[in-house]
C-alpha cells in the first residue's frame, strides 16, 4: 500500500464541540416579568382568534386545519404593537445563537404568534422547518421559540417534549426554550386549565 492510499484510509472522527447544543433554556432571570407576559396576553387577545392549522410539507403558506394533529387557537402579534418585546426576544435569540446554535444571518423574519391551549388541546409532532422552495435565497426558520406566558400552575399537561418521547422541557412563567427548528417536537394534550404561549421562529440563510 502507497503512502497515499494510507492516507485515504486513516480512521476519521467527527464530533460537535460540546458549546453547541440543538436545545436551550432560559435560566436565571425570566426574559419576560409577570406583568411583561400578562401584556402580551393581553394583546394576543386582542387580535383575531383563528384555529391553529397545519403546515404542508415543503411550505410555510400553504396551511389546513387539521384538528387530528393540532387542537389550538392562535393570534399574530404585529411589530409595531409590543416593539420592546420583539427587541428583547432579538436580543436573547443572537447570545443564544452566538454560544450555542452558530447559524448564519439569523434575524426576525415572522410575527410572534400568540397560542391557547384549552383543556384538550394538543399538537401531535412536527417540525417547523418547512420552507418555500421558490426561492432559495430566502430566510429559513432555523431557531424556534416557546416561551410560556401564564403562570405553570394554571394547567395541568401540556408538556413540551422535543426529540422523542420522554423528553419534557418543563418551563416557568417568562422562561423560553430556544431549538433548531428542524428537530421534531409537541405540545402534549393539556388535561386541565389553559397553557398560554408565545412562539417566534427566527430564520437565516438556507443550510449548505
Amino acid at each position: 500500500m502507497n503512502n497515499k492510499q494510507r492516507y485515504y484510509n486513516q480512521p476519521c472522527s467527527i464530533s460537535e464541540p460540546n458549546w453547541k447544543s440543538y436545545v436551550v433554556k432560559t435560566t436565571g432571570e425570566p426574559v419576560f416579568t409577570p406583568e411583561q407576559c400578562n401584556k402580551i396576553i393581553d394583546t394576543g387577545r386582542s387580535q383575531p382568534k383563528r384555529t391553529g392549522k397545519i403546515g404542508k410539507k415543503g411550505s410555510l403558506t400553504d396551511t389546513t386545519i387539521r384538528t387530528d394533529t393540532r387542537l389550538s387557537h392562535i393570534s399574530w402579534i404585529p411589530y409595531g404593537m409590543l416593539e420592546p418585546m420583539y427587541r428583547q426576544l432579538e436580543t436573547v435569540m443572537h447570545n443564544t445563537n452566538r454560544n450555542h446554535f452558530g447559524f448564519d444571518n439569523m434575524q426576525l423574519t415572522e410575527h410572534a404568534q400568540y397560542t391557547e391551549y384549552s383543556d384538550g388541546g394538543f399538537y401531535n409532532w412536527h417540525m417547523d422547518s418547512g420552507v418555500s422552495f421558490e426561492s432559495g435565497n430566502e430566510p429559513v426558520r432555523k431557531i424556534s421559540m416557546s416561551l410560556l406566558l401564564n403562570h405553570e400552575n394554571e394547567f395541568e399537561g401540556g408538556e413540551l417534549e422535543l426529540c422523542g418521547e420522554g423528553n419534557v422541557a418543563p418551563l416557568t412563567q417568562g422562561h423560553a426554550i430556544f431549538f433548531a427548528s428542524f428537530l421534531n417536537h409537541r405540545v402534549k394534550p393539556v388535561t386541565k386549565g389553559v397553557r398560554k404561549s408565545l412562539v417566534v421562529w427566527f430564520g437565516g440563510t438556507p443550510f449548505k
